[in-house]
């Protein structure tokens, strides 16, 4: 199986967390095993394409889909950072520096 990037486990914990959802619960959504979201978190094991196709395809998710696979976002189109998203629980402070610095 090939694995990708470390970059993609660090911005599917940025995502679980923006979204307010522990390690379990982001599991749980994803129909994964909660070792796994603790493999990659912890960088033990890069993220597969099997978990990235579940992100992206999960409707809760997909709103990241361009942010996760190019750090690109297009909210015109309803692609965000989750920073960002209008939904998501992170902080302002950090919405506001990257509001500052586009």
């Amino acid at each position: 199986m090939v694995t990708l990037s470390m970059a993609h486990a660090k911005k599917l914990k940025v995502i679980r967390q923006a979204e307010g959802m522990t390690q379990s619960e982001f599991a749980e959504a994803l129909g994964i095993g909660l070792g796994t979201i603790k493999n990659y978190e912890s960088g033990i094991k890069g993220v597969g394409a099997l978990i990235l196709d579940k992100v992206t395809n999960h409707p809760r998710f997909t709103k990241y889909t361009l942010w996760l696979m190019t750090g690109n976002i297009a909210p015109e189109s309803g692609q965000v950072d989750p920073a960002l998203s209008p939904d998501g629980h992170v902080s302002t402070s950090r919405s506001q520096k990257l509001q500052e610095a586009g």
